[in-house]
């Protein structure tokens, strides 16, 4: 689709526009034995992603009988839940003039085609030069449900990682848009070019993934981890190397990167998961975003956006179509 502004660029901005609010939830039969964190983003009443319910949870704004809670709390039926939801802090950030590729933007949300090397937001090494700070420059508003580091991000792409994603301009389409994530009607497909030849045309990769238990920096395929689910299509074979096209059914860290890895056939080019040997012309991985389905918030519409990989993922396929 074409891309399409429907608000002026803004110099500067701020995270989020609501006040302070409580919610007051009952579990009900159906909640029993659920962790606490996961009973409150299950609830549409409360508006919460379980992330920022587990930050609450952390801050002690959460309470059972007037107690707070830890996040490992399971809830039981007819167990009263009360939930203190802060105002939104003041954004500290400042907005940069870093060129977007927008390839659809109206009053509720973006979809952006992220460049290979860009952080999504400032953390620890990467305070400035973020999609943030270029979201900043150019928004007004930014929906404020993640943190004050983190305004509009749905989901993630890594640093390395090109291609597609969806920022929400407020808190209605953000909660709608991480309800599609949670659900699986937010679909994301990419594509990704894999050491080796992969046995099967198609596939699933079911493994759960936590953080590695020594190299904390890493994710790993752990037991007892969170259930990650990924989907996989031959589309092109090489002599020593494969273009799969990965569909995500679950959004873990470095999911994609940590499932290929694991039955042996790792992203090319990956620093962290892969062969130690750099692939030809892409600095970093060789994973691309190309695809992002889901319904628009406020008006129900299907909507589907594509980005071709950047021409270093190019320039990898043509040389691989030659290699012998």
């Amino acid at each position: 689709m074409s891309q399409r502004h429907a608000d002026g660029p803004g110099k500067s901005a701020q995270a989020g526009q609501a006040g302070p609010r409580t919610v007051d939830l009952t579990a009900g039969p159906e909640d029993e034995g659920l962790r606490i964190d996961q009973f409150l983003a299950a609830r549409p009443e409360a508006g919460v992603t379980r992330s920022h319910a587990r930050r609450l949870i952390d801050e002690g704004h959460v309470t059972t009988e007037g107690r707070p809670v830890k996040a490992s709390h399971k809830v039981t039926p007819g167990e009263a839940v009360r939930m203190e939801i802060p105002a939104p802090e003041p954004l500290h950030l400042t907005g940069e003039n870093i060129p977007l590729d927008i390839v659809y933007e109206d009053s509720d949300l973006l979809v952006i085609n992220k460049p290979r090397g860009m952080v999504v937001h400032p953390a620890a090494g990467h305070e400035d030069g973020t999609l943030v700070n270029a979201l900043l420059e150019h928004c007004v508003d930014l929906s404020g449900i993640n943190d004050v580091l983190r305004p509009g991000i749905v989901h993630r792409l890594d640093r390395d990682t090109t291609g597609l994603l969806v920022v929400a301009k407020n808190d209605a389409a953000h909660l709608s848009l991480s309800g599609q994530l949670k659900d699986r009607h937010l679909k994301r497909r990419y594509l990704a070019v894999v050491s080796g030849g992969m046995k099967d045309e198609r596939g699933v990769i079911e493994a759960p993934i936590t953080r590695h238990p020594v190299e904390r920096k890493r994710m790993a395929v752990v037991e007892g981890g969170r259930p990650a689910r990924t989907r996989f299509t031959v589309r092109e074979r090489f002599p020593r190397s494969t273009l799969v096209e990965a569909e995500l059914d679950t959004g873990r860290t470095h999911q994609i990167r940590v499932h290929f890895a694991f039955i042996g056939h790792p992203v090319l080019g990956d620093p962290v998961y892969g062969p130690k040997k750099k692939a030809p012309f892409v600095e970093g991985q060789a994973l691309h975003a190309w695809s992002i389905s889901f319904a628009h918030p406020r008006t129900g519409e299907e909507l589907t956006f594509t980005a071709e990989p950047p021409s270093d993922f190019q320039a990898l396929l043509d040389w691989l179509r030659t290699a012998k």
